[in-house]
Parts: structure tokens; sequence; C-alpha cells
């Protein structure tokens, strides 16, 4: 391959009317195999290693817990924690910010009521958040965190004193990645690959950007592999290490399924968060988690068989 000639073009992009973003792009020209491998490598990076910003926790004036009911307003509170996990923003900081709202009905209330720092932007400013009926108002404080993955609410209150409720979060941009793998004849039958990536992103970050972010991690993380083994001596040992099989998947993230939202939801919250967790449960096991039933049991067997070749025993 000649380093002068590979490149990666843009073939297509697109925004949705909710804010997401899509864009396919071309790398060519590979060697035969070079395909499945940086194919492999960067949807492993975009879907798991880059960051984003999200509602991780919120305080409505007036509510004491997840369980009480806001007079005047149509959702409970379990709904609005629901709508506002839907809420993408985009941030020029990694630093913890807060924000407020505050509404007198009647009134649809939607995210552009949001008042957020200048470091943040509301990327899906008409998404609904809840309805006020009557002329009572809504007012709710609100704290933004950066992180990378997924992180569930691991309780109810920060504490007392700030009567904080904690949302679960999803700060991954990247919600999918596709890719596949042509081959390229020229004239004396000498064959080379050309590799179609697509990535579908929240619209906090376009797929330009995700692919500039994933390369530049990917160079970021073998550039210290190759700066510490430069530094380190081999130590020669003539003692036998015993080698114990490990499947490779163990360590593969559940995001990486792409999995229904209710399949993936249900797995979370019953803390499965690798192909590890998710093998020490039974067929019989799975099925018996909160709210999960025969529909996404069957969804998670076949994405294992398909996907990775695994049969729950």
């Amino acid at each position: 391959m000649d380093r002068n000639t590979l490149s990666i073009k843009c073939l297509k992009s697109e925004k949705s009317e909710s804010g997401s973003l899509y864009g396919q792009f071309l790398i060519n020209p590979l060697q035969p195999g070079q395909g499945i491998t940086i194919g492999n490598l960067l949807r492993r990076v975009l879907l798991s290693d880059l960051g984003g910003t999200t509602i991780t926790a919120i305080r409505i004036a007036g509510v004491k817990d997840e369980f009480s009911i806001i007079s005047g307003v149509r959702e409970d509170i379990l709904e609005i924690l629901l709508n506002l996990k839907g809420v993408i923003l985009k941030n020029k900081t990694k630093n913890p910010q807060f924000g407020r709202l505050k509404v007198q009905g009647p009134a649809v209330v939607t995210a552009d009521s949001i008042e957020v720092p200048t470091d943040l932007e509301i990327v899906n400013p008409n998404h609904y958040i809840a309805t006020i009926s009557t002329s009572n108002v809504l007012e709710i404080e609100f704290k933004f965190e950066y992180g990378i993955g997924y992180k569930l609410a691991n309780q109810a209150f920060y504490s007392k004193s700030q009567d904080f409720l904690q949302t679960d979060a999803i700060f991954m941009p990247v919600q999918k990645v596709d890719f596949k793998i042509e081959n390229v004849y020229d004239n004396s039958n000498y064959i080379t690959e050309r590799l179609f990536l697509d990535i579908w992103t929240n619209g906090s970050i376009s797929p330009d950007e995700a692919v500039f972010s994933a390369s530049k991690f990917i160079i970021d993380f073998f550039n210290i592999l190759i700066e510490n083994n430069s530094t380190q001596e081999v130590v020669n040992s003539d003692e036998k290490v015993s080698l114990i099989p490990v499947n490779p998947h163990i360590n593969i993230t559940i995001e990486e399924l792409q999995l229904s939202v209710r399949a993936y939801n249900c797995l979370k919250r019953a803390q499965i968060n690798t192909i590890g967790d998710l093998l020490q449960y039974s067929p019989e096991k799975l099925q018996e988690l909160k709210n999960f039933g025969r529909k996404s049991a069957d969804e998670v067997f076949a994405t294992l068989k398909n996907k990775l070749g695994i049969i729950l025993q």
C-alpha cells in the first residue's frame, strides 16, 4: 500500500428532523485483509471510546423523590426522567455544569426551555419534556456531566441537602456503525480493497468529527505502547507460566451488540455490562429479568449467535 495514495472521502451526509446525523465514508486503497482490520477497529472505538455530555441529575422544586406527583403536570417524575434522556447536548468543555428550567403553565415544555451555560448547546430544542395543564410553575435544575459509555443511577439522591435525583446517563455520541468491504481488480488482476463506513450520531458530534476523534484515539493509544516498549526492559524467566484459555469476547461491551432500547435497558439495570457478564446467565435466568420477556431474550440469543457465534448453554 502506497501511503501517499491512501485517502478517506465523505460520500453521503444527512441530517434528520430529530437532529441526528448520518455520514458514509470511503477509505481506499487497502491491501487484502486490511478492510476488516480497520473497519472493526474503527467501529469498536467509535462505539466505546468517544465521550459526550448529558443530563446526569435533576432537582425539581417541591419534589422529594422519584415517586412524587407534580401538581398540574401531566407526566409523573419517571416519565419526565425518561423524556430528559432524549435531550442531546453539544459541549465545549468537559467540566460539570448546571442549568435550569422555569415555565408557568398552561404550556408544553420542550428542551429549548432549558437555560444552559454558554459552553453548552441543545441539539434538539423541540424535544418534548412535559405538559403543564394548569397555571402552576414547573421549575427544574439540571446537572450536566461529560463521560464515556453508560452510567447507571447508583442512588436516588446525592444528599438530603441537595435533593438531586440521579438519572441513568448515556454519554455515547455515536449510535450505530456499519461497514462493508469491496474488492477492486486492476488490469493485471491485482486485488485491493475499499472500505465503506456508515456512521450515525446523536447530533452532538458530526460523523466526520467522530472519525477524526476515533483515529486520533487509536494513534495516541499505539504511540503510548511504542513509547513504553522502548523504555522497558524485557525480563526473561525460566519459570513456566500456566496459560488459561480466555474467551476473547468477554470484555466486549453490550453496546456493541446494538440491541433494541428495551433489551439494552433491561440488561443494564441487571448490571450486565459486558459479554462476560451476559454469559453468566442461562437462557432461563435471562428471561427472569424484570420486563425482559421472551421477545427480548430471543433478540439477545440471535444477536450473540449471528455476530459473535456464541450460543448460550
